[in-house]
């Protein structure tokens, strides 16, 4: 009887011992199942006018990201700053941990981002395509990301 019961009792403790792991929030997954570290903060800077930006911070708060949104007047300003290439530039300019990600790309992109640490600029996603995060439509097709070298020069980052 004394077994059985501790063996019931040893269950319980691993079983709890399992889901307290299971909620630690160091980390989460997006819905793409990318791993996120937890409160990574995203500076999202969008013109006033822009509907789609409120959107897509929603989103990357969603996923985990402790955004800070800035409405500036000037966005060309912004896109200088950090070099954007006027063919990959998109309606809003994220800064995350030191690379700028231009436009509506998914967090599966930014996840590889910042797990591989590349040294490049940044990663964009040209446009503001149908069905990305933020934008309304189905999404159609394969989205190209693209890594922005340091000098303006970009190749393919990730395809989704």
């Amino acid at each position: 009887m004394d077994k059985k019961k501790n063996m019931i009792i040893g269950a319980l403790l691993v079983g709890m011992a399992v889901f307290l792991l299971g909620c630690a929030p160091a980390a989460q997954q997006d819905s793409e199942g990318a791993s996120v570290p937890s409160g990574i903060k995203a500076t999202i800077f969008k013109s006033p006018g822009c509907g789609c930006c409120d959107v897509y911070s929603q989103y990357m708060g969603k996923e985990g990201y402790a955004v800070d949104m800035n409405t500036v007047d000037n966005m060309g300003e912004i896109k200088r700053k950090f070099n954007v290439p006027p063919q990959l530039q998109s309606c809003h300019t994220s800064e995350i941990e030191g690379y700028f990600v231009e436009g509506h790309v998914p967090n599966e992109a930014i996840a590889k981002l910042l797990a591989e640490k590349p040294d490049i600029a940044g990663i964009a996603l040209p446009g503001m395509p149908s069905g990305s995060p933020g934008m309304p439509g189905k999404k159609s097709g394969t989205w190209v990301i693209y890594a922005v070298q340091h000098d303006g020069s970009y190749t393919e980052f990730m395809r989704v």
